[in-house]
C-alpha cells in the first residue's frame, strides 16, 4: 500500500490498543483470541513487514538521550537504575538510540544545578531526570518545555509539571507504610529515631521529604505519643558517623528503633552490628542492594522498602523511544509496586 504503518495506526485499523498490537508484533505478555484475529486480519492486509520497517527508521534520523543521574559505585540503588537504561538502549539499538549518562552528587544542589548548566540540551531528543531537587528540576524543566524536548522522571514525581511520564513509587505512600511497619515493632510510647543525611544546599531530596511526611501521618493518625528524634549523619565519613552515633545514644539510651529514608541503610547496619549489637537496634530502610541485604539477614534491618530502579530505567528509555519513533502516548504516572522485603522472603527478590 506504499506506506509505513505505525503501531498506532494498526491499532486504529484493528480497533484495540497499542499496547495490544505492541505484545502481538513482539510476542509478549497475553492477548485474547479475538483481538489477536483483529491485528492478524490488518496486518495481512497491509502487508505488515516488521524488519523493514524498523530498518527504515532507523535510516532516517539517530536519537540521542540524557540521563541525568547521582554518581553511583557498583552495586548501589544508582547503578541498579542504570542496569534498566542499559537494557534499553541494547534493546531499542536497532533504531539508532543512544544514551549518554551524566552524573551530580546527590547530596549536593549545586552539583545538579551545575550540570544542567554545562549541558547543550539542544544536542539531545530527550532526558531522563532523577528529581532530587526539586526547584532546580522545575528551572530545568521550563528550559525544556521552551525547547520542546520531552523528559521523564524516575526516583520521584513533581507535580504540575509537563514530564512525559514518570517511574517509581508513590512516595507518600512508601512512607506511610514505613510508618506502619515501625508502630508494629514500636510501642506507641516508644522513641525512634530518624536518621539524615546531611547535605549542601536544599536540605533533603524530593523523594525524602515526601517519605517522611507519610511515615510522620501515619504515626500521627495512629496515636503515637514518643518522642521522634532526628539524627544528621555523613552518608561518605563513617568515622564521623562513629561519634555523632555514639554521642546520640550515650544521650539516648531508650531509643531502641529507627529510620532512614535512603538506600545507605546499611551505614547504620555496620555502625550498630560493629559497635554496639548490645543495642538489639531494629532499623527499616529502602532499596535492595547487596550491602542493605547483608544486615537484612543479620536481623539489624528489619525490613526494607523496595521501588524496581531496573524497571524504571528501562521504562524511561522505552518510554522516551516509543513516543519519538512510534508517536505513541505514554501513561503520564506509573507507580511501581512497593514491595516489602523481609529476612524470610529477600532470597525470592527479583528487581525486575
Amino acid at each position: 500500500m506504499g506506506k509505513n504503518y505505525r503501531i498506532k495506526d494498526i491499532a486504529i485499523l484493528a480497533g484495540v490498543s497499542t499496547g495490544t498490537v505492541d505484545r502481538i508484533l513482539h510476542k509478549r505478555g497475553k492477548v485474547s483470541e479475538e483481538a489477536q484475529k483483529k491485528v492478524e486480519k490488518v496486518l495481512k492486509e497491509i502487508d505488515y513487514h516488521p524488519n523493514l520497517i524498523a530498518r527504515s527508521l532507523a535510516l532516517k534520523k539517530n536519537y540521542r538521550f540524557v540521563v541525568l543521574i547521582p554518581h553511583y559505585q557498583e552495586g548501589e540503588y544508582w547503578a541498579k537504575l542504570i542496569e534498566g537504561i542499559d537494557k534499553a538502549e541494547e534493546e531499542l539499538n536497532s533504531y539508532n538510540i543512544e544514551v549518554v549518562h551524566t552524573c551530580f552528587n546527590q547530596y549536593d544542589k549545586t552539583s545538579f544545578d551545575q550540570l544542567c548548566n554545562s549541558l547543550n540540551f539542544e544536542d539531545y531528543q530527550g532526558v531522563i531526570i532523577a528529581t532530587l531537587f526539586e526547584e532546580s528540576v522545575k528551572r530545568l524543566t521550563s528550559k525544556l518545555d521552551q525547547l520542546k524536548i520531552p523528559y521523564t522522571f524516575v526516583d520521584s514525581l513533581i507535580e504540575n509539571l509537563n514530564c512525559l511520564a514518570y517511574y517509581g513509587t508513590n512516595s507518600y505512600d512508601s512512607g506511610y507504610i514505613a510508618g506502619r511497619l515501625l508502630s508494629e515493632q514500636a510501642g506507641k510510647n516508644d522513641d525512634i529515631v530518624i536518621f539524615r543525611f546531611i547535605r549542601r544546599g536544599d536540605q533533603h531530596s524530593t523523594q525524602v521529604l515526601k517519605r517522611e511526611e507519610g511515615f510522620r501521618d501515619y504515626l500521627s493518625k495512629n496515636s503515637f505519643t514518643g518522642n521522634i528524634y532526628q539524627l544528621q549523619i555523613h552518608a561518605d565519613n563513617q568515622q564521623k558517623n562513629i561519634v555523632i552515633l555514639n554521642n546520640f545514644f550515650d544521650k539516648h539510651p531508650q531509643v531502641k528503633k529507627g529510620i532512614i529514608f535512603n538506600s545507605r541503610v546499611h551505614l547504620l547496619g555496620e555502625y550498630f552490628s560493629t559497635h554496639h549489637p548490645e543495642l538489639n537496634f531494629r532499623l527499616i530502610g529502602y532499596d535492595v542492594i547487596d550491602a542493605n541485604i547483608e544486615y537484612l539477614n543479620k536481623e539489624v534491618i528489619t525490613h526494607l522498602i523496595a521501588q524496581r530502579p531496573e524497571v524504571q530505567g528501562f521504562n524511561s528509555i522505552r518510554t522516551l523511544f516509543r513516543h519519538l519513533v512510534l508517536e505513541e502516548t505514554p501513561l503520564k504516572i506509573n507507580y511501581m509496586p512497593i514491595d516489602i522485603l523481609v529476612k524470610e522472603n529477600i532470597s525470592y527478590y527479583n528487581n525486575y
